[in-house]
């Protein structure tokens, strides 16, 4: 995928998509080789025990907006749902009511809206950036695999 199908996919700039992979690589997350490909143990690593740390949870007000973390799948089909407001996306495409929750990005929900995959890693992340200890350990266990299935 080249940079500008990366930064339209995702509704970010080519040069914010660019300026990222020469992070990610410097970091040791990107390895370059013929092509630029994911260290995936870095990563899951990273994911695990560091993304809490440098993307912390940024809670809200009650909006409408589109569900995530333990709110949207796969979480929400192995957790019961409680009757507390769940996280949410602002967004006018939202479709719930519940706590703004910050995205990791600006435009993530609606590049998530637009790709259902893309959705389903992003409130995967959202669980690990928020969540109690057994839905940070099902989504951990949820990326694993989706990660390993890359490969």
């Amino acid at each position: 995928m080249t940079f500008q199908q990366l930064a339209a996919a995702l509704h970010l700039s080519t040069s914010e998509v660019h300026g990222s992979c020469q992070r990610a690589r410097l970091s040791g997350l990107l390895v370059q080789h013929v092509s630029k490909v994911v260290n995936r143990s870095a990563l899951l690593e990273f994911l695990e025990h560091g993304l809490r740390y440098s993307f912390p949870a940024e809670r809200g007000d009650l909006t409408r907006g589109v569900p995530t973390a333990y709110a949207a799948e796969p979480l929400r089909s192995l957790l019961q749902q409680n009757s507390d407001p769940p996280p949410v996306w602002p967004s006018a495409k939202g479709t719930v009511r519940g706590y703004s929750f910050a995205p990791l990005y600006k435009r993530a929900a609606e590049a998530a809206l637009e790709d259902q995959r893309l959705y389903q890693l992003f409130s995967l992340v959202d669980a690990l950036r928020d969540g109690r200890v057994r839905e940070r350990t099902l989504a951990m266990k949820e990326l694993k695999k989706r990660i390993a299935e890359d490969g």
